[in-house]
């Protein structure tokens, strides 16, 4: 929460790959994977939940969902000034409230409007009111512009970049020196039949998996099924997993003839042994990484610059 998240790093207790930077397309997955975070919490320490800011529409009702499915016991409900879209979250709008995917509780009850425009409740003798009760904490900013968004899609893209960048920094030497380009490290070689292969946001014939596969960003997992292959691989997953994810890694090539990947990843080794599965999402490599390559003669592999833009 101290500042740019690419400065301090660490790894986490619970992480899963979610392949996208938005979760618009599959909320439904979105919630499983929370579920899945949340199931490993042990409660002997606070936890604060850094939810999204998507709060308009479906986002709203989502967030009405992960309310309801983690019990907080505290709401901090930060508002825009001059905008009146998104109701205070109290926990009687919580509780009767549809969100996305889980169903309010009937209203039986009369609805009042209390002082400041804010929802209250008379509940009826006899209501059960053992559901959870957060307190809302509600910021509302008095000043001309306070929590406009500005240009926060295109700062949040430099922030992933850095983060990235910041992660593929563990690969390079302690030592201070110059900086080794991706080509001249040395991969890890990962058998086709050693790990199942998943692309989670779009659908690719099998035919194609290798072109999408190669130079891209994968999220190193482990799913609780032991890989079986009969053949040489590759093994293609149906369904997108909701697994551990370890780390992450470069497929910086693919050995059709001897059926390996080639993989730069800054996860130590007794980590990678329990790593039999790859996600690709929809996570690109930063450009600067294959532009800025040192020592490269002819042309770089999926990237030209000789580009028709009438095209």
């Amino acid at each position: 929460l101290l500042g740019p998240p690419f400065t301090h790093q660490q790894m986490p207790c619970k992480m899963v790959y979610y392949g996208q930077t938005s979760c618009e397309q599959d909320t439904e997955r979105y919630l499983d994977v929370v579920k899945y975070v949340f199931s490993c919490y042990k409660k002997e320490v606070p936890l604060v939940i850094n939810t999204m800011g998507w709060v308009k529409g479906e986002g709203l009702l989502l967030l009405i969902d992960i309310i309801r499915l983690l019990s907080p016991s505290h709401v901090v409900q930060m508002d825009v000034c001059d905008w009146k879209a998104m109701p205070p979250l109290t926990p009687a709008h919580v509780h009767f409230s549809a969100g996305l995917h889980t169903k309010g509780k009937q209203q039986s009850k009369c609805k009042q409007l209390g002082t400041g425009g804010m929802e209250s409740w008379k509940y009826l003798e006899g209501e059960d009111l053992s559901a959870p009760q957060h307190k809302l904490l509600y910021v509302h900013p008095e000043f001309p512009r306070a929590g406009a968004a500005g240009e926060v899609r295109v700062h949040s893209s430099i922030l992933r970049d850095m983060s990235i960048l910041g992660y593929l920094g563990h690969l390079q030497s302690p030592d201070v020196g110059a900086v080794l380009p991706l080509h001249s490290l040395v991969p890890y070689q990962v058998p086709f039949n050693a790990v199942a292969l998943r692309v989670i946001h779009t659908d690719v014939a099998p035919s194609n998996i290798m072109y999408a596969v190669n130079a891209s960003w994968v999220g190193l997992c482990c799913i609780p099924e032991e890989v079986q292959c009969q053949t040489d691989g590759p093994v293609l997953l149906t369904q997108t997993p909701i697994c551990d994810c370890l780390g992450f890694g470069i497929v910086r090539g693919v050995d059709m003839e001897k059926k390996l990947y080639h993989i730069l990843t800054p996860v130590p080794p007794e980590n990678l042994r329990l790593v039999n599965c790859l996600l690709l999402g929809n996570i690109a490599i930063p450009n600067c990484v294959l532009v800025g390559q040192q020592g490269i003669e002819g042309e770089i592999p999926y990237v030209t610059s000789d580009y028709n833009y009438s095209i």
